[in-house]
């Protein structure tokens, strides 16, 4: 007797085991989940940071990001062959309806474009709205044009052809610089305009924040539009801007961050622009970027993977950005925008 209890006690045992073995397989599979993303260069030396550790916190999960563009990622995140799109510049009207599936634009970090430039003998220049206005419409051709000259005196500017680096690509960096411009130059407003991409009326195309970054190091005389943290890890030189309080100011977290303070009501899909900000010491070329996702991910599995991937961001991915010269969001944007996260289905 005591040995048939003693076996039937073994196959519940088995049993137990057996459906808890399913259940935590069951478990695995659904954590075991790729995501894959592509978009804007801007932000990608943090979200390459922030994917690679939220991977390495959850065994199974791969997150796979293409720095292709802002304008690649809206086309793919709009085609439905991403779970994510990335881009630094909003989308618009038509192209959020134009998309096979309903998006949420999802604000991640603050970041800056800066006028990079390599010019020998000068590490450090300041620039006026109207002259980089001008430099890309090719109206001011000469280093020592009279104009950059008279924003800084005293600094020995070689009689030396500008050559304008602008990006090739769609590209979210082109929009918050075009956006800039055609804020403070009528000229360029009514010309190329503001867009991920322009018609340029002058200069050579490098493709990703990368390719321009690495033309501008190259070529002696160049000047381009960067982020900033390329800048910094290139070791490339980036000039001031004047900003609408009359004062020169060099890209800087803090100048970023008095910026994006400017937004005393965000819109509730997050489209907004923070270039050309009032604040004494406020960055003129400052923007939001943003992350594209569907409000109902058609695979729901990687749906919550998602999901729980941007919660993560805002709880604990925002406390690394500045490591990496970006801005964190402002806390009453992170609180609206947790709430939006868990609205996602």
């Amino acid at each position: 007797m005591n040995s048939g209890r003693l076996s039937a006690r073994e196959r519940f045992v088995k049993k137990a085991f057996l459906a808890v073995l399913l259940v935590g397989l069951a478990w695995s599979t659904a954590q075991a989940q790729k995501l894959t993303g592509a978009g804007a260069t801007f932000p990608y030396p943090i979200y390459s940071k922030w994917f690679s550790e939220y991977s390495a916190a959850h065994p199974g999960v791969e997150i796979n990001y293409q720095s292709i563009g802002s304008g690649g990622g809206i086309r793919q995140i709009s085609a439905g062959t991403v779970d994510f799109g990335a881009s630094d510049g909003p989308m618009t009207d038509e192209q959020l309806a134009a998309s096979k599936v309903k998006l949420v634009h999802i604000p991640t970090v603050l970041g800056a474009d800066v006028p990079a430039f390599n010019v020998p003998g000068v590490s450090d220049l300041k620039f006026s709205p109207d002259v980089l206005a001008d430099i890309f419409l090719g109206k001011i051709v000469n280093w020592n044009d009279g104009r950059i000259a008279k924003d800084n005196p005293g600094v020995s500017l070689p009689n030396q052809k500008i050559i304008v680096v602008h990006r090739s690509d769609g590209s979210g960096t082109t929009y918050i610089w075009t956006d800039y411009l055609s804020k403070v130059s009528s000229e360029w407003a009514n010309g190329p305009g503001k867009g991920t991409s322009v018609a340029w009326p002058v200069g050579v195309g490098g493709k990703g924040n990368e390719g321009v970054a690495g033309l501008v190091r190259q070529l002696p005389g160049a000047m381009g539009y960067i982020e900033l943290i390329y800048a910094l890890q290139n070791h490339i030189s980036f000039g001031s801007v004047r900003n609408p309080a009359g004062n020169f100011i060099k890209a800087s977290i803090g100048g970023v961050t008095e910026a994006g303070a400017s937004v005393k009501q965000m819109p509730a899909d997050y489209r907004v622009s923070i270039t050309n900000a009032p604040g004494a010491n406020s960055y003129p070329i400052s923007s939001f970027t943003w992350l594209l996702v569907p409000l109902k991910s058609p695979d729901a599995a990687r749906g919550r993977v998602l999901k729980d991937l941007l919660s993560w961001i805002v709880n604990s991915g925002e406390s690394e950005v500045e490591a990496l010269s970006y801005a964190p969001l402002p806390k009453s944007v992170a609180e609206k925008v947790l709430k939006t996260v868990y609205s996602l289905q």
